[in-house]
């Protein structure tokens, strides 16, 4: 693991498609780390996927220290991992690398910053119903965490059916159709409603616009929207049209990273100097 007391300055990056210029994780981690004392630097590559494993080949050529892996390729990069940390392994997805002795191993902090969010804003998932939009990388993080907090029932709404079954079957959960949440035709009574699609406006999706309007909010307490940094977000004016409580995921982002910079360089930072960087 790189040990930032030394001389040398670390480089860290995040790997993405198109979608990387718009992540705040580089203004982020550029403004904790001079500020924790940690000599480096975090910059965003744009991958396309046919270049995902010469990429990841190439942190160990460049002498880069560890990558954040975000969509569309959490899932995807597995297969160019040297190893995995059981939570990765067992959610099946990766957003952290680590680089230690030319090997690449792949985290889920994406698991805990999900927890450590629920417990920031009061919700406890125990025994309660929960309603997931997604079955992809950040879907299975959510899903274990709620298995996990023992959520009562939970319900995954994907467009992949093979995928959200699978999901569903790893953690006891009720596989759905997007279709089978209009007209009120499936009352799922849920207490929090987790959008882990990358979908949260009209203009991104009318069909999913569509979806959010229909859904059943009676007894619904959080909408948590593991998006972030969008204008008109349909998620929150849903909340706030039934009076519910709204979370996007600027705050998942704050725990994850918090974690992620302590599987780097050992150190911990508190979550506020994080939230004080998002800030300005």
């Amino acid at each position: 693991m790189p040990n930032p007391s030394l001389s040398t300055h670390l480089v860290f990056c995040l790997i993405s498609d198109e979608r990387v210029f718009a992540a705040k994780s580089p203004i982020l981690f550029n403004r904790v780390m001079p500020a924790a004392g940690i000599k480096a630097t975090y910059v965003p590559f744009r991958v396309a996927a046919s270049y995902l494993g010469e990429a990841i080949r190439a942190l160990k050529v460049l002498n880069i220290a560890g990558a954040n892996i975000t969509v569309p390729y959490k899932e995807a990069v597995i297969p160019y991992m040297e190893a995995l940390s059981e939570s990765a392994n067992i959610i099946g997805a990766v957003n952290t690398v680590v680089i230690s002795r030319d090997e690449a191993k792949g985290y889920n902090t994406n698991a805990i910053g999900i927890m450590d969010a629920l417990e920031e804003v009061g919700f406890d998932p125990a025994g309660k119903n929960v309603l997931i939009l997604g079955a992809g990388g950040a879907a299975k993080a959510v899903a274990f965490v709620l298995k996990w907090l023992k959520a009562k029932k939970i319900f995954i709404a994907g467009r992949n059916e093979a995928k959200t079954r699978n999901l569903a079957a790893r953690v006891g959960g009720t596989p759905l159709g997007f279709e089978d949440l209009t007209g009120h035709t499936h009352p799922l009574g849920a207490h929090l409603i987790v959008n882990a699609t990358t979908i949260s406006t009209a203009t991104e999706s009318a069909e999913m616009a569509q979806t959010a309007k229909a859904l059943e909010l009676e007894g619904c307490d959080l909408i948590y929207d593991l998006n972030y940094g969008r204008e008109r977000n349909m998620w929150e004016s849903l909340a706030g049209s039934h009076h519910t409580q709204f979370m996007d995921g600027l705050t998942t982002l704050v725990h994850q990273a918090r974690n992620t910079l302590s599987l780097w360089t050992g150190i911990d930072v508190s979550p506020d100097h994080f939230k004080k960087a998002l800030t300005g």
